[in-house]
C-alpha cells in the first residue's frame, strides 16, 4: 500500500486508489512494516491522534508478519497463533528491548479499537498476493491472514475486505506474461500498472461489502 513501494520505483496500491474515491486519501503506509512493527513504532497511535469521527481507516498487513522469532527476531514477525487462541503471546528481545509480541489478529483488533474509539469506520483487509505466476503456473492458496483478518473484523464489528482473493482472481485472468511484468524486481512489489490492478481489486472487494465507503467510489 505504501505510496513509493519499496523505494525502487515500485508503487503501492494506495497511490492509484486515491483516484477511485471522491474523498481525500491520506496514505500512511510505510514499506517493510508488519502489524507488529507499525504498532511498536507508534504509528497507529499517531493516526488515532488525528483521525476524526466519520473518517475511514483502511488497515492491511501480512507480507511482513510471517517468519520466526527465533533464532533472530527481525522486529516484524508476529507471535504464532497457538491452538486457535488469538490471545497467544510471545516474549522476545528486539534491539535490546524486551517485548511481548501479540498475534496478527490481536494487533488488528487493537488497532481497530483505537480508531473506533475516535468514531472512525474501520476496514480490516487481508493482504495482497505475491506474484502467483512466479513458477510459470498459476498457484494460489489463501493465506492464513485471510481468516485472521476476517475474524478480527468480526470481533470488533469492523468491515472485512478480502483483498487477497480479488487480486488473485484478477491476476489469474490476466495471465503470466502480463502479471510477471507487474513485478519488475521481486514477487511482492508492483509497478504502477500492477498497483492500479491491485487498487481495482480492492474496489471490487469493497463493493462486495456493506461499507458506506462504497458510496464515495468514483
Amino acid at each position: 500500500m505504501a505510496a513509493t513501494g519499496n523505494g525502487d520505483g515500485t508503487v503501492g496500491w494506495g497511490t492509484p486508489f486515491a483516484s477511485d474515491v471522491s474523498i481525500t486519501v491520506v496514505n500512511d503506509a510505510i514499506a517493510g512494516r508488519s502489524a507488529r512493527s507499525y504498532t511498536r513504532e507508534g504509528r497507529f497511535t499517531a493516526i488515532a491522534d488525528v483521525v476524526k469521527s466519520g473518517d475511514y481507516v483502511i488497515i492491511e498487513f501480512g507480507h511482513n508478519d510471517g517468519g520466526s522469532l527465533t533464532p533472530t527476531d527481525n522486529g516484524r514477525t508476529d507471535c504464532p497463533v497457538a491452538n486457535d487462541n488469538y490471545a497467544t503471546t510471545c516474549s522476545t528481545t528486539y534491539d535490546g528491548v524486551a517485548e511481548t509480541v501479540l498475534t496478527y489478529p490481536a494487533y488488528y483488533e487493537n488497532a481497530a479499537k483505537l480508531m473506533q474509539a475516535k468514531g472512525a469506520n474501520v476496514i480490516l483487509c487481508s493482504p495482497t498476493v505475491d506474484n502467483p505466476w512466479e513458477t510459470g503456473t498459476f498457484v494460489y492458496t489463501p493465506s492464513r491472514f485471510v481468516q485472521y483478518a476476517s475474524d478480527a473484523a468480526a470481533a470488533v464489528g469492523a468491515t472485512f475486505v478480502n483483498h487477497e482473493i480479488y487480486v488473485a482472481d484478477i491476476f489469474k485472468n490476466e495471465g503470466a506474461t502480463t502479471v510477471d511484468a507487474y513485478f519488475p524486481y521481486d514477487h511482492t512489489h508492483t509497478s504502477a500498472a500492477g498497483a492500479a490492478q491491485v487498487a481495482r481489486a480492492f474496489v471490487l472487494a469493497l463493493e462486495a461489502t456493506g461499507s458506506s465507503l462504497v458510496s464515495y467510489l468514483t
